[in-house]
């Protein structure tokens, strides 16, 4: 049984997306992007750790919450291999390995 959406939110017989499309096709890149930063942002945090030497066991679990986050938003917009990303974002082996563990 496939779901399909109502006639009134998929594009017309020319091809052409309505304004509501439009808005969301344009919002899912704009957290997609959003997600990236994140990821970006918390890699360089570990990186800075790791090059201090000091502990990174908090900068690990925070780089490894935003790549799933990142993974579910491209997930969301119909991105399923996340290899890409691995390799665009240079994540690290161990953060891969934390991805989805949930700390008490």
């Amino acid at each position: 049984m496939s779901l399909r959406p109502p006639s009134s939110l998929s594009p017309g017989r020319s091809g052409t997306l309505s304004a509501l499309d439009y808005e969301l096709a344009a919002e899912k890149a704009n957290a997609l992007a959003r997600a990236g930063r994140s990821v970006e942002a918390a890699l360089e945090a570990l990186a800075e750790a790791r090059s201090q030497a000091s502990d990174i066991d908090g900068h690990l679990n925070d780089a490894a919450d935003a790549v799933f986050a990142l993974f579910i938003q491209r997930e969301l917009c119909g991105m399923r291999d996340q290899a890409d990303a691995i390799r665009r974002y240079a994540i690290p082996k161990d953060v891969v390995a934390r991805l989805g563990v949930v700390r008490r």
